[in-house]
């Protein structure tokens, strides 16, 4: 699904936020990418989802959906259905075929209630799930997500959590919530000074105190990856 070799992006002010990153991730994987602020998360999201040039060889098999982590971004059009159907619209759908993806893609987030509604009525996790579906609709291959659950209360959270959790194919996950990353995700990279610094299963890196230590990670106080089976649903 995504083949990358030595990724490199230098910013004018001189900082390397990408410096040499290889990565392989295979369809179906859900992959969560960690690190300190500053480290290149987006950056290498930006590459990925083909909105940033720079030197190295990038290859991504098939459609890229990019959802970023302010929803307002992504939704400009005066009702959800319509902000869902631009994206069909503008790659040739009919009218009809662009309202059947309106309804599979908020079925698929359970938003299908807010249809006909403004976005800017809609709660912040509201529009962050809306603004999955303008992706969903345009059927990427890949979903490639920054900061899914930043700022969303707790509960906003969980259902962001159970619709992710419920949708097939590829995830890249950009994340600082760990305990997220470790219930969604089955690999974790940590990227640190524009290189990875690991990659494994995510129980294991999410379980390495001394590595997230050295990069500015750590988990909450009183989560608990033993919970967690395999690749991170909670054990009963």
């Amino acid at each position: 699904m995504i083949r990358a070799r030595d990724l490199r992006h230098r910013y004018p002010n001189g900082v390397a936020a990408l410096d040499g990153v290889g990565l392989d991730v295979a369809a179906g994987e859900r992959v969560a990418v960690l690190g300190p602020n500053g480290a290149g998360k987006t950056t290498l999201m930006l590459r990925i989802g083909g909105l940033l040039a720079g030197d190295g060889e990038l290859a991504v098999d098939g459609r890229v959906g990019l959802v970023f982590q302010d929803p307002d971004d992504q939704l400009f059009m005066p009702t959800v259905r319509e902000d869902v159907a631009f994206g069909p619209l503008n790659l040739g759908c009919t009218r009809a075929e662009a309202l059947d993806r309106v309804g599979e893609a908020l079925a698929a987030v359970r938003m299908e209630h807010v249809a006909g509604r403004a976005p800017h009525q809609l709660s912040l996790g509201q529009r962050r799930r809306v603004a999955i579906a303008t992706v969903l609709a345009m059927r990427p291959w890949l979903l490639v997500l920054d900061e899914p659950s930043a700022n969303l209360d707790p509960r906003s959270r969980r259902e962001l959590l159970e619709v992710l959790d419920g949708l097939g194919g590829t995830m890249l996950v950009v994340t600082h919530d760990l305990p997220f990353a470790a219930v969604l995700c089955e690999r974790a990279l940590v990227l640190s000074g524009g290189r990875f610094a690991a990659d494994g299963p995510c129980l294991d890196v999410l379980g390495d105190e001394a590595l997230l230590a050295r990069h500015d990670l750590e988990l909450p106080e009183g989560f608990d990856l033993a919970r967690l089976a395999p690749w991170g649903r909670i054990a009963a």
